[in-house]
């Protein structure tokens, strides 16, 4: 499928071909500092599939306990996050889910991964009443 993405202020662009029914949710407590939230919602793009069209991102390099080296891109004016990948010789492009104008096409989450860092009150998200808009 088709994606095109941005970031928030427009001065990143990028497609990608991505596979439906591939959305991953992390967990992980990387994932969380770096979106400012609970989960980051990702959907991976072949390296040969991604094609930025727009700006050049900047990018965070970061160190996992493991001893993996990811970069992280983002865009230097409005710090939206873009991607991520390896730091050496990328196969894939993690790209961020909300940033996609086609993200409500791509289905609903295939897999949750680093799930002990869940926070426990996600479950319980049906339950909160909602409204369509600022109350």
């Amino acid at each position: 499928m088709h994606v095109e993405g941005q970031c928030h202020c427009g001065a990143i662009a990028y497609e990608a071909e991505v596979e439906p029914g591939t959305v991953r949710i992390c967990h992980c407590a990387d994932c969380q500092r770096l979106t400012g939230s609970a989960f980051r919602t990702n959907i991976a793009a072949r390296a040969d599939r991604f094609r930025l069209l727009r700006g050049t991102p900047r990018t965070y390099l970061k160190t996992a306990d493991s001893g993996a080296r990811r970069v992280h891109a983002f865009c230097g004016d409005c710090g939206a996050p873009v991607y991520a990948c390896a730091a050496e010789n990328p196969q894939s492009y993690s790209l961020r889910v909300g940033a996609l104008a086609q993200r409500h096409a791509l289905g609903a989450p295939a897999q949750q991964i680093w799930t002990q860092r869940r926070f426990a009150w996600l479950a319980s998200l049906d339950a909160v009443p909602g409204c369509d808009g600022q109350p």
